[in-house]
């Protein structure tokens, strides 16, 4: 299976970030080898959630782990079929060993708020 982490750099120990569709990099982990891929993202002034969706829809993701998510992403992650642990702070490794310890929490609702519009 292929975890998705938000984070700011593109290793192990690259701290992780907590806005889904604002984040660096989407580290792709394998969940068994624990190999990773990094991909930059490139989020646009408008719809950065929506395009972090399909980005990591797009990679074959079945879980993402960040700290929250807007409305607009989960609802394109959990079209995807895309599972979505928030809560994760620490490094990407740290992240990774809380969500194979069960100590994340599997959302089912949006946890951040929108950012159409501007500020609120």
């Amino acid at each position: 299976m292929k975890v998705c982490i938000t984070a700011a750099g593109e290793d192990w120990t690259a701290q992780t970030q907590p806005n889904f569709g604002r984040v660096a990099y989407f580290l792709f982990v394998d969940e068994e080898s624990e190999q990773i891929t990094a991909m930059q993202n490139v989020p646009g002034a408008h719809g950065a959630g929506v395009q972090a969706a399909q980005t990591v829809a797009q990679q074959g993701a079945s879980v993402v782990i960040t700290g929250s998510v807007g409305p607009n992403a989960f609802q394109g992650l959990s079209a995807a079929g895309i599972e979505i642990y928030v809560g994760a702070t620490g490094t990407v490794r740290e992240a990774f060993e809380a969500y194979r310890a069960g100590e994340l929490q599997k959302v089912g609702a949006p946890t951040g708020r929108s950012h159409q519009g501007g500020p609120r």
